[in-house]
């Protein structure tokens, strides 16, 4: 398999663990769309045969006028043709985003006891979002989320003292495990909290069949990017950025 196949098979596995409530197909575009703040969920993504044409841009356009949102595009590096276009009729650049490879998923475990769940528990997601700093309506986008995820998946919680301190999803998806949502309480970072939780899902893909973990995480989080690369995940496949409309 060469690089680009591998690449859109991980843009796949990324697509199935953060679904959107809303999609529809254009032309080889995705129109995302599940309301809150979150772009992933609120953009439109190109598939392997996406249209080239700028005329997409105003079909786009349309859908998320209807839907009372801002157009927003995501832009992979493997099928950026639109990129320029939509710079030349004003979209502004934001965000850069690492998609990060790990091949063979084989780790040592963490210094931490990790809980693992197949569904995510009320009090895992609380966590979530208490160590998130999630808004409200952001929180209910988010728990719909996960109830439309039709994969494999596995949910870990590290304690500490009497809360739960560090979270973490992954998803198993034809192959490859992709890791979600991983986060820790700020005051008990630097602790390998999340490197248990990181490691402890990569074990649990290992037995669901899974070869390889791929994960996206922002260019510029410089700790997580190093705990990654300590966790196997050494080959950057691609980046993307938004292009947000007026």
């Amino acid at each position: 398999m060469n690089t680009d196949d591998l690449s859109w098979r991980v843009e796949e596995a990324c697509l199935a663990a953060w679904p959107a409530a809303e999609t529809r197909l254009a032309d080889g575009w995705r129109f995302r769309r599940s309301g809150g703040t979150t772009k992933r969920t609120n953009s439109a993504n190109p598939t392997l045969k996406a249209s080239k044409d700028s005329k997409i841009i105003a079909e786009a356009e349309r859908f998320y006028r209807a839907r009372g949102q801002t157009c927003i595009f995501r832009i992979p590096s493997i099928a950026n043709a639109l990129d320029g276009e939509l710079e030349k009729v004003g979209y502004r650049r934001e965000g850069e985003t690492l998609t990060l490879l790990a091949n063979g998923i084989a780790v040592k475990e963490g210094p931490h006891d990790v809980t693992l769940t197949a569904k995510p528990t009320p009090e895992w997601l609380a966590a979530r979002h208490r160590l998130n700093v999630s808004v409200r309506s952001d929180q209910s986008i988010y728990d719909h989320m996960l109830s439309l995820i039709t994969s494999p998946q596995c949910f870990a919680a590290v304690h500490h003292e009497a809360e739960i301190a560090a979270v973490a999803y992954g998803v198993s998806h034809q192959g490859l495990l992709v890791l979600e949502s991983v986060v820790t309480d700020k005051r008990l970072r630097n602790q390998g909290l999340g490197r248990s939780a990181v490691s402890a899902l990569m074990r649990w893909a290992e037995k669901a069949g899974a070869a390889q973990a791929c994960l996206q995480v922002v260019a510029d989080n410089t700790p997580a990017i190093a705990l990654y690369r300590r966790l196997g995940f050494t080959e950057e496949l691609y980046r993307y950025h938004y292009r947000i409309g007026a």
